[in-house]
């Protein structure tokens, strides 16, 4: 009698697969005028190669960067062109920079984004504890609470400023803390947030 041949297992063909997912269909752009969207805006980003002003910080304090920064002597970063935000004044602990937010920024419903604010919130802190930092040592962000007070519109044919302050509570040689705010052009409270950084290099 021939040896039996055990039963092969059913081909993977043959059991159900899952039903295919197809991706989302892409929002066609409006043809209908009556549809309400207008004409399309755009705007121009322009920076400078962020790799100079990075050695140029090698060579100087924080508060000397920084201070360098505000007088021009070296590049923004890229990122302060895309929000269009500057450093105003820079001391020892302390710095204030003020933004001019468009409607690039707006989120779905109307209003600017909250990252926005938030990066704004971040800059201010870290800078802040980057002016007591020594040549040749570094920071970066641990992490930040933010407290969000009021929103943010861009009206037409109104000064749409906001200052952001930010100040170190507490330096330190592995971590430092800081505080800072946001305020809009009538001086009111935007936002607030508490940071920590990381001190990196300090002997």
């Amino acid at each position: 009698m021939p040896p039996t041949v055990p039963d092969e297992p059913p081909s993977l063909l043959s059991q159900p697969q899952p039903p295919s997912q197809a991706p989302p269909p892409a929002v066609p752009a409006p043809t209908d005028p009556d549809q309400g969207w207008g004409e399309p805006r755009s705007k121009t980003v322009t920076w400078y190669d962020p790799a100079a002003s990075a050695r140029s910080s090698l060579a100087m304090s924080g508060l000397e960067f920084l201070r360098a920064m505000v007088d021009g002597t070296v590049p923004p970063p890229p990122i302060s062109r895309v929000f269009d935000f500057r450093p105003v004044t820079a001391e020892v602990g302390d710095v204030v920079f003020t933004c001019e937010p468009d409607e690039s920024a707006y989120n779905p419903i109307g209003l600017v984004h909250g990252g926005l604010v938030c990066t704004l919130l971040d800059t201010a802190a870290g800078c802040a504890v980057h002016t007591t930092l020594a040549v040749g040592v570094a920071y970066t962000s641990l992490e930040i609470k933010v407290n969000y007070v009021r929103p943010v519109q861009v009206l037409p044919g109104r000064v749409n400023t906001l200052t952001v302050h930010g100040w170190v509570t507490r330096p330190g040689r592995r971590a430092a803390f800081a505080e800072c705010d946001v305020r809009d052009a009538q001086g009111r409270v935007v936002a607030t947030a508490s940071s920590t950084c990381l001190v990196m290099g300090a002997g």
